[in-house]
């Protein structure tokens, strides 16, 4: 079995293949700046990309993860208006690292030092249309469903279209 994971900007769209075949396919929502690869750019990188961890095994739906550290916090309405500010990341995160030097590894272009991830949001955020900071945003349910499905070293690709 060949895992592995295509996300398309355009369409806003994450789909786990084994070889061709199309095992589940989910609306996402990457970088409401684009794609881009660039620290600091609150773009969505492009290329090819592994998962470099699995974070969030075990814990309940909405849990509150801050600096990839579950905060105790389950997320609800009456937390996220004691917050506005936050960017939620909830319930699992895929971390992303990438694969070729210069474009989305080392440098001022690493993924993994921008942080980016595959992770859950609040279920009252639109999927489909970019929002994110860069991340790749998933429901609850589905970056569970994901996260069981996938190892670490799971290969992604990003791709503009």
């Amino acid at each position: 079995m060949s895992l592995h994971i295509h996300i398309s900007i355009a369409q806003q769209r994450l789909s786990l293949y084994d070889d061709e075949r199309v095992l589940c396919s989910f609306s996402v929502s990457t970088a409401s700046r684009g794609p881009g690869n660039q620290e600091n750019s609150g773009c969505t990188p492009l290329g090819r990309h592994r998962i470099r961890a699995k974070i969030g095994a075990g814990l309940p739906q909405n849990a509150v993860l801050v600096g990839r550290r579950f905060t105790g916090e389950i997320y609800s309405p009456e937390l996220a208006l004691q917050h506005p500010q936050r960017d939620w990341i909830l319930t699992r995160i895929l971390w992303l690292c990438g694969e070729q030097p210069g474009y989305n590894r080392l440098g001022s272009v690493d993924s993994m030092r921008r942080y980016i991830y595959i992770h859950g949001t609040p279920d009252t955020e639109p999927m489909g249309e970019p929002r994110s900071h860069g991340c790749i945003r998933m429901r609850n349910s589905d970056i569970t469903e994901l996260f069981q499905q996938v190892p670490t070293g799971c290969r992604v690709l990003i791709t503009a279209e």
